[in-house]
């Protein structure tokens, strides 16, 4: 099952992009064997001032056709590493191709784009800057992936 992180903004080089990209290496050299990966990036930006209308219909046409879908949003639930494993494997043993995870811009993502997902995933009830909430995405699905493939990195 491939990954695509679908996000609003892009993230510049600096230490924030240093570990992402280690993470998300991490993540497809370990989960090539269990099936998931590689991940890419999409990186969307309104440049014409839309709000969040006009960024829903750009992360929208970043998902591939029949992916399941993953929203990151503050109003989400809250799971644990071993819950996002299940979910990944779950989505993978049941024939999706794809996993498109969705990163709203500032303002959150439209609540009809949130309805949409298959699952709404929040980091807590604290408000994370985007280039931090994309770091804690590329390290719980290495994670997530460690956890499946048995590896001791995750400690219960």
């Amino acid at each position: 099952m491939r990954l695509r992180i679908c996000a609003v903004g892009r993230l510049r080089a600096g230490p924030e992009r240093a570990l992402v990209d280690d993470y998300l290496e991490r993540f497809d050299r370990t989960g090539r064997a269990l099936g998931l990966g590689p991940v890419s990036v999409h990186e969307v930006e309104d440049r014409r001032g839309g709000g969040r209308a006009a960024e829903a219909e750009l992360l929208e046409r970043a998902i591939p056709a029949g992916a399941a879908v993953l929203a990151l949003d503050e109003r989400g639930r809250m799971m644990g590493s071993p819950d996002l494993a299940d979910s990944l494997a779950r989505w993978r043993d049941t024939g999706r191709s794809d996993l498109a995870v969705l990163i709203g811009g500032a303002d959150g993502l439209l609540p009809e784009l949130r309805e949409r997902a298959d699952r709404v995933l929040s980091f807590g009830p604290m408000v994370w800057p985007h280039m931090l909430v994309r770091v804690m995405l590329a390290e719980q699905l290495y994670r997530a992936a460690s956890i499946l493939a048995g590896h001791p990195y995750h400690r219960e």
